[in-house]
């Protein structure tokens, strides 16, 4: 049976990965993630989780190592964090390229230089083109059903693409609430166990991985990769279909919205912001306010056709970044910019930038966020990319 527990957004995805019975799981401590991989060894030494546990010397080395289980058919899960994910990034596009499902865990952190340990998600907008399924969760229980539906998404022979499930740092890290863990029996009928794929290393055909393609061949292999990369998007929205189907929870497939079919304004947030705009959302509401709630959970592939539906009937758009794309603007906001132009529909929208360095976004920040957000859409000029909570004169 299910059982409820008190447990942080690191605990929960060690659940998750618990339940998800992984061959190999590749590990170096890095703040805020390291509580993860903390519980995990702690599974593999009470004897609840088998599993090889291999504890190597950098971020670079974990997911070298996933790379190298993977390739045989093993399934497999590795964890990071800010820096540690840059380390990686050089073997980011080997592991997709070589369509290998590995799930891994971001607890997002600001980057240095100065160095700060607390949650943004300038890390993973640095690695966008990296290759992987990107989603974002809002809380631990999120974060741990989505542990179990990331390895069946990678896994799907339509996909075989790794999978980066982001939480943000400390928000949902190291914040505790009740979660609901499901039985390893539901589970496992939830989630089969994995046989490798043929493109897998095995004794019985021996293979190269990692050829040279060169201008031949190289731009069809990259072609297929992203294809199959859109393509994803139909399984996300099918896998948590089902995921919902046996355990009652699901998360509306790579975006969720939040009373906005009459909307006027629409607000679009990924991870933990989520869940104080939602306040926010009802409180307006009260209020008479017609505003509404886009989250978006998957931002590789990016759903452009289910974004349109969900924000066609609103006025005006405004996008929540906690990143800064240096000298230029919110990355979520050119994404979501450039889903409307090849959609061919004009919105008016406006980008908010906050939360750098883990600074709060507060009900007030979203409050004044669809006050403005309103303004515009009454005619009145706002500035295109607004910072909040900016503390000294730059």
């Amino acid at each position: 049976m299910s059982r409820n527990a008190f447990l942080n957004g690191d605990e929960a995805v060690a659940y998750g990965v618990k339940r998800s019975r992984p061959n190999v799981v590749a590990a170096y401590p890095i703040t805020p993630q390291t509580i993860t991989v903390e519980k995990i060894s702690s599974f593999v030494q009470n004897g609840e989780l088998d599993c090889e546990y291999m504890h190597v010397e950098s971020e670079h080395s974990a997911m070298a190592c996933s790379i190298g289980a993977s390739s045989v058919g093993a399934r497999t899960f590795t964890a990071t964090s800010s820096q540690g994910l840059l380390y990686m990034a050089e073997c980011l596009p080997y592991a997709s390229g070589a369509r290998l499902p590995i799930v891994m865990m971001n607890a997002n952190r600001a980057l240095a230089t100065p160095w700060n340990i607390y949650g943004d998600q300038m890390d993973v907008m640095f690695l966008l083109n990296s290759g992987w399924v990107q989603i974002f969760v809002e809380d631990a229980q999120e974060a741990l059903d989505m542990t179990i539906q990331s390895f069946k998404i990678a896994e799907h022979e339509s996909v075989m693409a790794p999978v980066m499930i982001n939480l943000d740092g400390f928000v949902l890290t190291h914040t505790y609430e009740k979660v609901n863990i499901p039985s390893q029996e539901a589970v496992d009928q939830f989630l089969p166990t994995f046989l490798g794929a043929h493109h897998m290393m095995n004794d019985e055909m021996p293979m190269s991985m990692c050829i040279s393609a060169g201008n031949q061949h190289n731009m069809e292999f990259k072609i297929k990769q992203h294809r199959d990369l859109l393509r994803a998007l139909e399984i996300i929205e099918t896998i948590d279909s089902e995921f919902e189907s046996q355990f009652g929870r699901g998360y509306g497939g790579a975006l969720e919205g939040y009373k906005h079919e009459d909307a006027e304004v629409i607000l679009v947030t990924t991870g933990s912001v989520t869940g104080t705009a939602r306040v926010v959302v009802d409180r307006l509401r009260a209020e008479g306010k017609r505003v509404g709630l886009v989250k978006l959970r998957v931002v590789r592939p990016f759903p452009v056709e289910k974004l349109m539906e969900l924000v066609k009937n609103a006025k005006t758009i405004g996008i929540v970044d906690k990143n800064i794309s240096f000298g230029y603007e919110g990355t979520l906001y050119t994404n979501v910019n450039s889903a409307f132009v090849q959609s061919g529909i004009k919105k008016e929208t406006y980008n908010f930038i906050g939360g750098i360095g883990g600074r709060d976004i507060t009900k007030d920040d979203i409050h004044e966020m669809y006050e403005n957000l309103q303004l515009a859409s009454a005619g009145e000029q706002i500035d295109a990319v607004t910072y909040y909570n900016v503390r000294c004169t730059l």
